[in-house]
């Protein structure tokens, strides 16, 4: 075991059920719980397996200190005890890349920025002895919350965002991150011997992420993290240890069947395209079906999908029409379930049925709801209604 520490990782709101539930199967402890973020104690191994595995995260910090502080001279004062320089290099590149305030006396982001950078720079100097610092080493974000005046400093550890796994080069319009699409995928019972269709795929999100949650691909192999420039703090070892664990969970014997349509030509081969890149493009059936030919001979099926809603139709009846025949399709499916996130208004109405379910959500800065509706379990008798 190597150094201790807590590490926090952000998420959607709403989805912190699904990350802690991930971050315990990687075989960690969760320290806390709270909106949007979940945290969990962890060592320089931890810091590689999480951004490599964690499928929900948006990036992972390691929390560098907490403290209270109504006034600028508390934030300054709390800053400078935090003890720098066991995380930065003389040389290295720090500054406060993010800051949030909510319910708190301080909530200007600049001037929580300049102050804590102010306090950063005084403690390396008083550590390492120099008025200035040339800052030409490995970058080290600070990212900083401050909730009811309590300040949670964290070094970020990921650098692009942890949705953006490598393979989604192009993107159709209005696309789901892959950690939304990936988390809501784990909040439904769908496992990887049941058959998938996203009949609004887009670019593919959906189908991919179950493709890669399929053979066991974890969403970070293939692609780079700021820390891996951190050789003062994690071995370049651990890096490759944590890629070899990667390689090794890899398993597409037993692939599911995994559908993908679009009524758009050019969108399908946006999603054949990041499919290929992420390695998956075997595994994914797609093409370009409109929703009213959305059919399927096998029982025991799963929808999960983003259907369009307003922000690029121009015409109210368009959607209408879309989400009835969306109803009308997935009755005739036999034995199915179907989830749903969109942000149209009427979406139940217009379907023509009761969920069982449904959830807030933000994806981006729209709120969306997440609807199920479940079919009957394989072996169950045949359940009556979906609701």
């Amino acid at each position: 075991m190597g150094r201790k520490m807590e590490l926090i990782a952000p998420c959607h709101f709403g989805m912190e059920a699904v990350l802690k539930r991930e971050i315990i199967d990687l075989g960690y402890e969760i320290t806390a719980v709270d909106d949007g973020r979940v945290s969990f104690g962890g060592d320089e191994e931890a810091v590689c397996r999480a951004n490599i595995f964690l499928r929900s995260a948006e990036r992972i910090l390691i929390n560098a200190g907490s403290f209270t502080a109504q006034s600028f001279e508390e934030l300054f004062e709390g800053t400078k005890a935090i003890p720098w320089e066991s995380y930065f290099e003389k040389d290295a590149k720090f500054w406060v890349a993010k800051a949030a305030s909510v319910k708190s006396k301080l909530f200007s982001p600049s001037d929580i920025q300049s102050i804590m950078k102010k306090a950063m720079v005084e403690r390396m100097r008083e550590h390492y002895g120099i008025d200035w610092f040339p800052e030409t080493g490995a970058s080290y974000p600070v990212r900083v919350f401050i909730k009811k005046d309590v300040v949670t400093v964290g070094i970020d550890t990921t650098g692009e965002s942890l949705h953006k796994r490598g393979y989604r080069l192009l993107a159709a319009k209005a696309p789901l991150q892959e950690n939304l699409a990936a988390s809501l995928i784990m909040l439904t019972p769908w496992k990887k011997n049941r058959i998938l269709v996203d009949p609004f795929c887009g670019s593919g999100t959906f189908p991919i992420e179950a493709a890669l949650m399929a053979a066991g691909i974890a969403p970070g192999a293939n692609r780079s993290f700021l820390s891996e420039n951190w050789t003062n703090l994690i071995p370049k070892k651990q890096w490759y240890d944590c890629v070899d664990e990667a390689q090794d969970m890899v398993d597409t014997s037993d692939m599911p069947d995994i559908q993908g349509y679009d009524i758009d030509e050019k969108v399908i081969r946006v999603a054949r395209e990041n499919a290929k890149t992420a390695g998956v493009e075997k595994y994914i059936h797609f093409q370009k079906r409109p929703v009213s030919e959305l059919s399927h001979p096998g029982k025991y099926g799963f929808i999960i999908t983003n259907p369009p809603y307003g922000e690029r139709l121009s015409e109210k009846s368009e959607l209408r029409e879309i989400y009835t025949t969306l109803g009308q399709r997935f009755k005739a499916l036999d034995c199915w379930s179907m989830y749903m996130i969109t942000g149209y208004e009427d979406a139940v109405k217009d379907l023509g049925m009761k969920p069982a379910k449904n959830r807030k959500l933000y994806n981006g800065m729209l709120k969306t709801y997440f609807y199920s509706f479940p079919g009957p379990k394989p072996g169950s008798a045949r359940g009556e209604g979906r609701s």
